[in-house]
């Protein structure tokens, strides 16, 4: 790895974030190369070679090269998946297969590179059990939680906890009238639970009475704390009655942040908290491929600076 080297922006057409992140790292002079996996093979191309000095080769856009061997960084947004439309459904299948754990495989195993998040472990902290798991082993609070596909476990732990929530396990986007939904956050009754259950896994959790939220962002070595008033369940439900304020992180939480990254090699997280009325912070979820620049309008937190210096590989001063 060169520190005159480019930093790898992984990410689909669509990315505001990592449209200022290239910008602030085009500003500073650093050389940046930005593609989505699933321009491959129609617009990306790649020869890589394995050498005795790891992967060596180039990967090339339409617009720029970038030598395998000097990889500076390597920023893992939210790409697109491959796709090949003028293959039959078999031949595509096998293509799909091919460019996952070709392409994929080489830009996991460049030498020297900083990834944030490296991809393998972006997918090992999504699975949101061992992430639950992990933020016990943390040292964070934790709200009762269950996983099942059992009705009668699931309506035991609802009477047991109430109030309690149903929360989905992953974020999958439905198409309701032409427009992209998640699933939302709500509140869950015993007589709510059915026979439906045993048709999946589903995530159910002891509501915590809270009094705000708290997003806190992890970037290299910065902790950016915001807490967010909006009197929702989930705050992501309505942006518009959102208020933000910088705050510090109470003791124990930094060394348990980076406890949880330790833990699944991640340099970076957007974590979720909860607080209660004794001030308590309770752990939701940690997303490793989370938003996060809409925050520093909002409280003039640095944490633009911060990730451009952290993909720049810039030694903290």
């Amino acid at each position: 790895m060169s520190d005159l080297g480019p930093v790898l922006v992984v990410t689909n057409l669509d990315d505001p974030t990592a449209d200022v992140v290239i910008g602030e790292l085009h500003g500073r002079g650093v050389p940046v190369v930005r593609f989505d996996s699933g321009d491959f093979p129609h617009a990306l191309s790649l020869a890589a070679t394995i050498t005795p000095y790891g992967v060596e080769g180039t990967l090339s856009t339409p617009s720029r090269v970038a030598d395998l061997s000097q990889v500076r960084s390597l920023y893992y947004r939210r790409p697109s998946g491959f796709v090949f439309p003028h293959l039959d459904e078999q031949n595509a299948r096998f293509a799909v297969t091919q460019a996952r754990y070709g392409l994929g495989g080489v830009l996991a195993s460049l030498p020297g590179c900083l990834y944030v998040n490296h991809p393998h472990r972006i997918g090992d902290a999504e699975f949101k059990p061992a992430g639950l798991a992990a933020a016990v082993e943390a040292g964070f609070r934790l709200p009762p939680t269950l996983i099942t596909s059992d009705p009668k476990a699931a309506r035991s732990f609802v009477e047991r906890y109430a109030p309690a929530i149903y929360k989905p396990l992953s974020t999958p986007l439905y198409r309701i009238d032409g427009v992209s939904c998640t699933v939302e956050v709500a509140e869950v009754a015993s007589d709510d639970i059915d026979e439906a259950v045993s048709g999946t896994a589903h995530l159910f959790q002891q509501r915590i009475e809270k009094i705000a939220d708290v997003r806190v962002t992890v970037i290299g070595d910065h902790v950016f704390a915001v807490r967010i008033d909006s009197g929702l369940l989930d705050w992501r439900t309505d942006y518009s009655r959102l208020r933000y304020s910088a705050v510090p992180a109470p003791p124990g939480i930094s060394e348990a942040l980076y406890a949880y990254l330790s833990r699944f090699g991640l340099v970076f997280g957007a974590f979720d908290f909860a607080v209660d009325r004794q001030g308590q912070w309770w752990f939701l979820e940690c997303n490793p491929s989370g938003q996060w620049y809409w925050l520093e309008p909002e409280t003039g937190l640095p944490m633009l600076s911060a990730m451009a210096d952290l993909l720049e590989r810039k030694a903290r001063s």
